[in-house]
């Protein structure tokens, strides 16, 4: 293991446990109303009818299931992501019932995704879970690489992340396949948009 890939788990081990805590120190009304629309600033990066990637949070996770809905609601196509295996490209499908989840079924990771006959779509605009961010924009992500394959890709994709203030560190190890983030957005501010080339 190189020194920048130990770093890096070290990190994710620390970064998940303060993630996990703070989480699930939040009260249930807190919680019900933290990430319950994207703020403006961050609408206006959004082009009008752009398909919108999302992801159903694990524990600990920012939450976006109220941000699928508010999207939904606008009109915008939502996505959501599908993994079959860990060697496999990650993609996204439409996400039909925002809620009622009846178009999820569970996947590999033990998340539930859409179900394979669900239409495969690219989001021009993808909000998506951290582990670890900096405030100039840095991100660490779970470790699997998805959503940087996934980017790297896409790159025409607006990339914002969802996180926690207690995922904030001052600096985080950066690889050339460390794909960038147009902005972050916490409980408490926006940080962005940056400029993000790749």
């Amino acid at each position: 293991m190189t020194d920048i890939a130990a770093r890096k788990a070290a990190l994710r081990k620390d970064l998940r446990a303060r993630r996990r805590a703070h989480a699930a120190a939040l009260p249930p009304a807190v919680s019900a109303l933290v990430f319950a629309r994207p703020p403006r600033p961050v609408l206006d990066m959004v082009p009008q009818g752009a398909t919108i990637g999302l992801y159903r949070a694990d524990p600990g996770e920012a939450p976006a299931f109220a941000y699928t809905k508010f999207f939904a609601e606008l009109g915008h196509p939502v996505a959501l992501p599908r993994v079959t295996t860990l060697d496999r490209p990650m993609t996204f499908h439409l996400h039909t019932d925002p809620y009622g989840e009846s178009d999820l079924v569970d996947g590999p990771l033990g998340l539930r995704q859409p179900a394979a006959d669900l239409p495969e779509i690219v989001p021009q605009v993808l909000f998506m879970p951290l582990l670890g961010f900096t405030t100039g924009g840095d991100r660490l992500g779970q470790g699997g690489g998805f959503y940087d394959r996934w980017l790297a890709a896409h790159p025409e994709t607006i990339a914002i992340g969802m996180a926690w203030d207690v995922q904030e560190v001052d600096d985080l190890p950066v690889e050339d396949h460390d794909m960038p983030l147009a902005a972050i957005i916490t409980p408490t501010r926006i940080l962005g948009p940056f400029e993000v080339s790749v």
